[in-house]
């Protein structure tokens, strides 16, 4: 993940937290969506208005919501409407390649290592966070991808995402077989997700 650009010098008309890309514009897709506008930026509706101060905002939310009172969106939470933010993408991006080591074939063919192979090697090149790009570049390079099978290919994945979780401060994950199973593949024992 990106490192935050600073708010002095250059960049003193940049939200706190907002990471530049490498044209030097601000990159929303390397910045978390709390950090797309300043704090003090009023929020605005699904069209794009701004919100009516006081009792005018709530009689207006009434009236679309059929009579309900509609709550003000929490400035923190990217709606639905808008591009994903550095955060969300990573997610996605997690689970689809988690996902994928879980359905990999224990004893892939030659093709289907080749393939897993592009498709790791590729990720540095198309994904749109240039930071989070140069980072997995760089991982990839010290840690070769093993696409020798589904455990190894899960294991390395884990790895990975573990080297991101350090460096933000996260948790890391279990990399054993039965808990990245039980995450991306099978569920929890107790049948939660059946």
């Amino acid at each position: 993940m990106p490192e935050p650009t600073s708010s002095t010098g250059d960049n003193k008309s940049l939200p706190p937290g907002m990471v530049l890309g490498p044209d030097g514009k601000p990159c929303k897709i390397c910045t978390a969506f709390r950090n797309w506008k300043p704090a003090d930026t009023p929020k605005r509706g699904q069209d794009g208005s701004k919100p009516a101060p006081g009792i005018a905002a709530t009689m207006a939310a009434m009236a679309a919501g059929g009579g309900a009172a509609v709550s003000q969106p929490d400035s923190d939470v990217r709606p639905e409407y808008c591009p994903p933010d550095v955060e969300q993408l990573g997610r996605a991006t997690w689970t689809f390649l988690h996902t994928t080591a879980a359905y990999y074939p224990e004893k892939p063919t030659q093709n289907q290592r080749a393939n897993m192979l592009t498709l790791l090697r590729s990720l540095p090149v198309l994904y749109p966070c240039s930071h989070c790009a140069s980072h997995l570049d760089t991982n990839i390079r010290e840690n070769p991808p093993d696409v020798s099978g589904r455990i190894a290919l899960s294991r390395w994945l884990c790895e990975r995402h573990n080297d991101v979780n350090v460096r933000l401060g996260k948790p890391e994950f279990d990399c054993s077989i039965k808990k990245t199973d039980e995450r991306w593949k099978d569920g929890p024992s107790d049948g939660s997700c059946d």
